[in-house]
């Protein structure tokens, strides 16, 4: 059984059941999403190294920059990082492009409200796109929704974790499935304002939401 160490808000560093005391504190890395709704800070994993250097080399670059969140949908997502977004005109199908090449999985934290993830086409390697992202807005779970999840994919979840699922909420059916690589520490209200736009049929809102993304340290 696979059971999650990983305590979700926390120090976003991997807890492997003991704790190491270390003199040196390990380097955060924090971007500021920036939109017409408000900023959103995230914090980057340093346990999912891959995609925390992938997403900073792309911040870096100015790769997100005028790049649209593409898809929401009310209590589950907004997601961004399309190359294509960029240009595309209204109406245009996007979410089939992505910066350089798929990132091996990092699989391990739960998708708990606010949870930063890489988006992925389907795969059996469960490789993650090389810039699209989401993050979770999540709705609250049961109990026994959660039970049957960790039944029905071998997961045991801290009692962390579960209290958060079942108070503030998150996604938890994507768990095991997709790589969860930073969360957002503030600006959780900018994300549900976005979840919220009008949109189409293919979930792309009607008004274009662009972002640019910016490290803090």
């Amino acid at each position: 059984m696979f059971t999650y160490t990983k305590t979700f808000f926390l120090s976003g560093i991997l807890l492997l059941g003991v704790i190491v005391s270390c003199s040196t504190k390990e380097k955060e890395y924090k971007a500021v999403v920036s939109t017409e709704f408000g900023d959103m800070t995230v914090l980057l994993y340093n346990s999912t190294p891959k995609h925390r250097d992938n997403f900073i080399k792309l911040v870096k670059e100015g790769a997100y920059d005028s790049l649209l969140f593409h898809r929401v949908r009310e209590r589950f997502m907004i997601q961004g990082g399309d190359p294509e977004s960029k240009t595309a005109p209204p109406g245009y199908k996007l979410g089939g492009r992505s910066i350089g090449t798929d990132i091996d999985p990092e699989i391990g934290a739960p998708h708990l409200r606010g949870a930063l993830a890489a988006a992925r086409t389907p795969n059996v390697l469960k490789r993650s796109s090389g810039s699209q992202f989401y993050i979770v807005v999540g709705k609250k779970v049961t109990a026994e929704d959660l039970l049957s999840i960790e039944l029905s994919k071998n997961i045991k979840y801290n009692e962390t974790q579960k209290n958060i699922y079942l108070t503030e909420g998150g996604y938890p059916s994507l768990d095991m499935d997709y790589t969860v690589f930073g969360e957002v520490l503030m600006g959780m209200d900018v994300a549900d304002k976005i979840s919220r736009v009008e949109r189409d049929e293919r979930d792309r809102p009607l008004k274009d939401i662009r972002m640019t993304i910016k490290m803090i340290n």
